[in-house]
């Protein structure tokens, strides 16, 4: 599965007042490995940046001076995000950005280009009632080093966010998660690479037999006869004669 973890940085708090996107990343990660692959982007917005968004993100317009409109490389944005899973932290602040932008450029929706959101807000909500969700605090909570980020940045937040949904849904790996495959691996029945690797087999000890056959003996003494457990070995012992 193709995924794309996603994140931007805004002028503001609110598309709808008109604020923009003045920095876009994308992470694209497939079988929930990173691929290496990704967008980075910042576009002059054509207005003011609030100062209190400046002091988050630390970006000002005149580091944006020479920087495109969103609308100009808009085709880069769609290309990157088309098909994929997006996987991003309070999804609709940047779902809400984004549709704005893309309407500007006039362009499509995130909900016609892209295969799904996953928002992990509401994850980490699940996980952990009552507890602070922010990124840096779900940073914390699965000792991710985040001593980079003094500010917030859209590519470093993903970068952060990438290990943040994987340390949130290791368990629910399969059991050919993260084996590395190429392309003369077989197939399994579910059409994807799959080779298992032996079975590790541990002997019970001497120890462990003679308490086993202590609990067989107490298990005899109860039913006054012989218990289930050594009727099947008898009989097992007996077919292979």
């Amino acid at each position: 599965m193709r995924q794309i973890i996603l994140d931007t940085e805004t002028t503001g708090l609110d598309a709808a007042q008109g604020h923009r996107i003045i920095e876009f990343a994308g992470l694209e990660m497939v079988n929930r490995k990173l691929t290496g692959r990704h967008l980075h982007l910042y576009f002059h917005p054509d207005r003011a940046i609030d100062p209190d968004a400046e002091r988050v993100h630390g970006i000002s317009l005149d580091f944006l001076a020479d920087k495109p409109r969103f609308s100009a490389v808009a085709h880069e944005v769609v290309d990157f995000l088309r098909d994929a899973e997006l996987i991003i932290h309070n999804a609709p602040f940047d779902v809400g950005f984004l549709n704005a932008e893309f309407a500007r450029a006039g362009g499509e929706t995130v909900a016609t280009l892209c295969g799904g959101v996953i928002d992990t807000l509401p994850m980490a909500r699940d996980q952990f009632p009552g507890k602070r969700n922010s990124l840096d605090a779900l940073c914390d909570r699965f000792d991710i080093d985040r001593s980079n980020r003094t500010v917030h940045g859209a590519l470093i937040d993903c970068e952060l966010l990438a290990e943040v949904y994987l340390s949130m849904t290791r368990g629910q790996e399969s059991l050919v998660m993260d084996i590395d495959l190429d392309e003369n691996t077989p197939l399994g029945a579910d059409g994807l690479h799959f080779e298992r690797k032996p079975l590790r087999v541990l002997a019970a000890t001497e120890q462990e037999e003679s308490a086993h056959a202590s609990y067989l003996d107490e298990l005899d003494r109860a039913v006054k006869g012989t218990c289930l457990w050594r009727s099947l070995q008898q009989t097992a012992a007996e077919g292979e004669a």
